[in-house]
């Protein structure tokens, strides 16, 4: 972080603009040492006060957004580094607000913005070794996640394809079964329709069987009654 800087500014500058620059200045300092001590909330409401002092505060913003993200509020701190990004021509002050804007967007792992950032802060200070260490560090960061990213989409391609498959699988058995279904009502119809003929020809048979049996019985009768007729005339 960057706070130490602003703060040695303030100290050292010692020149007397008024009593609200006074309280400024106070606040300011008030709150600098909450920060050493790690109290953040304490620290935070004291550069707070310092920005109702002065609005326009490059410093006691600057602080704030120091406080605001040691208490792991990086979208405010963010917020605050962002609104005095351009508000100073000193070139290591706007160098520090663009590293602390690249340790937040580091924080929210968005890398690339976290890159851009910092590649500004070298800009404005290209001697400046821990910047260009956590440039180093976000540039192996995105990598490390753009290939998380293409694992993921291998990974959601390969879970895609193997469900469409499943997919295919199942309709493929669907359509199996169906067709054995109709395949087992056909078997079932020819049966019905061969046992209808079946029956239909056991009952021809047995007609023809019957009138066979029928003929016989008649020729039998005729039979007996053409003997009993010679019987007769031989007694005559």
């Amino acid at each position: 972080m960057r706070f130490n800087y602003i703060i040695a500014l303030l100290i050292l500058s010692g020149i007397s603009i008024g009593t609200s620059a006074q309280n400024e200045r106070r606040f300011i300092r008030n709150g600098h040492e909450y920060f050493e001590e790690k109290k953040y909330v304490e620290s935070e409401i004291e550069f707070r006060k310092a920005l109702e002092k002065n609005p326009e505060s490059f410093d006691a913003r600057f602080n704030l957004g120091d406080a605001l993200f040691k208490q792991e509020k990086v979208d405010e701190a963010l917020e605050q580094f962002q609104a005095i990004r351009n508000s100073s021509n000193d070139k290591q002050k706007i160098s520090d607000v663009y590293h602390n804007i690249g340790n937040a967007f580091f924080a929210k792992q968005q890398y690339d913005k976290s890159i851009e950032a910092y590649k500004e802060a070298l800009r404005n200070d290209p001697e400046d070794n821990e910047t260009r260490y956590n440039l180093i560090a976000a540039q192996k960061m995105l990598k490390q996640q753009e290939q998380n990213k293409q694992n993921q989409d291998k990974n959601k391609d390969k879970q895609e394809e193997q469900k469409e498959q499943e997919q295919q699988q199942q309709q493929n058995q669907q359509n199996q079964d169906q067709q054995n279904k109709d395949n087992q009502q056909q078997q079932q119809q020819q049966q019905q329709q061969q046992q209808q003929q079946i029956s239909k020809e056991d009952a021809e048979r047995i007609l023809k069987s019957l009138e066979e049996d029928e003929e016989k019985l008649q020729k039998k009768i005729k039979k007996a009654q053409q003997q009993q007729q010679r019987r007769i005339e031989k007694n005559w």
